[in-house]
């Protein structure tokens, strides 16, 4: 017999196999002698009252073998295939697609501004010890996208989109744990995921695709109103490549694509998009709070059985929400600039989330009314509203990759910070007014924003937390727009703009999913 069980254990039974196996014997009623194997098929923590308890999906098998699901794909070799699609942007947008064209017998082509993952590393490195931004390497460009080095956090609400436990297998195919297939809240951590990436990148080749790194995309060439070519630079010169079918998937930050298309009279649209700043905490004060203890010592217990906690915290501001985004627990803060005059933001935590401090995004969500003075630039007023806000945080920083910083109770209160905490952010932060940094919109909304989330989180509200600005590329504040059905731009029948570059995915598991939509129609039409 197999049968789902759903159970509501302690902290201390969940990590337990044999108190677990007791919960399930009871629950059905199992005889002692029963054989009963148990599979965790889902976990989440329900926090919301002082006796924390683990929501638990289990599979139990009784009085049967265990033949465990093996993980497969059915790859083909596309090494001889008429049938190409070259993939501009290898982040997971770019590189699910690509995956799918093997599934579909298409040859992927994947053109990469950046670098591949181990020699990102580098100039990671030097953003955070040296202050210098490659405007083509850095946190947001290069193999794997803005998430690889960004934390590798796989929860999304897209579940409308597509099959999201198809994306989470595939990454434990490529070396992820099964965890990720078990937990509500699915985390692979910056320190893993690179590797998975590369083994991607191995099964790409593998079946006969292919990947360029250090190429860029420069032109377009449109003929019949249709993408007929493309213009590459790379390393050996610019190249111009013929184009049957093209997904760009360029990400979040490729701001001179957006010119591109927008120079090439190619239709974009404004979009709304959220703008802030990062909050850290200490992580023992999150745990305290979201884990109700009382003192240090219960925090030390409970984290024995628990992860470091983390928070979502929501509030409306005369008609802006206020909202906490992708949140951080034992995590760093990280300088994700892509040229050298702006300060950008944002977090990452290692798989074990074990660093001392908890950062989030704190930002409000701003519609398309809140560019109206950048209206001259069209469909870009919100990148150039967005530019404008990172280049002042440069500015204020001191010209460098330095933060503009404030501790979160003064800067609530309008205080400038004689002195600032610890912080994460490897770069350095500097005591300044955020709320010139901000402007009055995003700043004032922020303030009574933090004042609600204090009221819902007992201490959070405190000086030993800093915010730290600025957190900006939350999404694109650019939409490419798209065939409802067809997936194809409107007016160039062989370009299909995907995930979060295009405007339609907010993080790796939903970029995904677009990715494999968008080839799974490439020939369809």
């Amino acid at each position: 017999m197999q049968t789902k069980v759903q159970l509501k254990v302690s902290p201390q039974t969940a990590v337990n196999e044999q108190l677990i196996k007791e919960e399930v014997k009871q629950q059905l009623h199992l005889k002692e002698n029963s054989k009963l194997f148990v599979k965790i098929l889902k976990r989440s923590i329900d926090a919301r009252s002082r006796s924390i308890e683990i929501n638990l999906t289990v599979l139990a098998i009784v009085d049967e073998e265990f033949v465990p699901e093996k993980i497969e794909f059915s790859y083909r070799d596309v090494s001889s295939s008429k049938q190409i699609c070259h993939i501009i942007g290898g982040g997971p947008a770019g590189l699910f697609a690509a995956l799918r064209c093997l599934e579909l017998g298409i040859k992927p082509i994947i053109i990469e501004r950046g670098k591949n993952v181990k020699d990102r590393r580098r100039d990671l490195a030097a953003i955070n010890k040296e202050h210098i931004v490659n405007p083509e390497s850095n946190y947001c460009f290069g193999e794997g996208g803005a998430g690889t080095y960004s934390d590798g956090k796989l929860y999304t609400r897209s579940n409308k989109r597509g099959d999201i436990d198809k994306i989470l297998k595939a990454f434990v195919y490529h070396g992820a744990s099964e965890e990720i297939l078990v937990d509500a809240h699915p985390h692979i951590g910056t320190n893993k995921l690179p590797q998975l990436i590369e083994k991607m990148r191995e099964t790409i080749l593998s079946f006969g695709g292919e990947v360029c790194f250090n190429t860029k995309l420069i032109d377009l060439e449109i003929k019949n109103e249709s993408l007929a070519s493309i213009k590459i630079l790379n390393e050996k010169g610019e190249q111009q490549i013929p184009i049957q079918k093209l997904i760009l998937a360029t990400g979040h930050s490729a701001r001179d694509i957006y010119e591109l298309l927008h120079s090439k009279n190619i239709l974009l649209e404004a979009k709304p998009f959220a703008l802030g700043i990062r909050a850290e905490h200490p992580q023992e004060l999150i745990d305290k709070i979201q884990y109700h203890c009382g003192n240090l010592q219960e925090v030390i217990t409970k984290r024995e059985y628990l992860p470091a906690a983390s928070y979502s915290l929501v509030h409306q501001v005369k008609g802006h929400g206020v909202f906490s985004f992708c949140m951080c627990p034992g995590g760093i803060i990280a300088p994700c600039a892509t040229s050298q005059q702006e300060v950008v933001t944002n977090g990452w935590s290692p798989s074990k989330r074990n660093n001392p401090y908890a950062n989030s995004g704190i930002v409000v969500g701003l519609e398309l009314s809140d560019f109206e003075q950048f209206k001259e630039f069209g469909p870009l007023a919100g990148l150039e509203f967005q530019k404008q806000i990172e280049k002042k945080a440069w500015s204020f920083g001191g010209k460098t990759q330095t933060a503009p910083a404030q501790r979160l109770q003064d800067f609530v209160n309008g205080k400038l910070s004689s002195s600032l905490p610890n912080c994460s952010y490897q770069p350095g932060v500097k005591s300044v007014d955020m709320q010139q940094v901000l402007g009055k919109l995003i700043g004032s909304s922020l303030k009574e924003g933090l004042k609600a989330f204090g009221g819902k989180m007992r201490g959070y509200m405190t000086n030993e937390a800093i915010v730290v600005g600025v957190e900006s590329r939350t999404s694109t504040p650019v939409r490419i727009p798209r065939d409802r059905e067809l997936l194809h731009h409107p007016q160039l029948k062989n370009l299909y703009p995907c995930g979060e570059g295009a405007g339609y995915a907010g993080g790796i598991v939903s970029a995904a999913m677009d990715g494999e939509r968008c080839a799974s129609v490439l020939f369809q039409n």
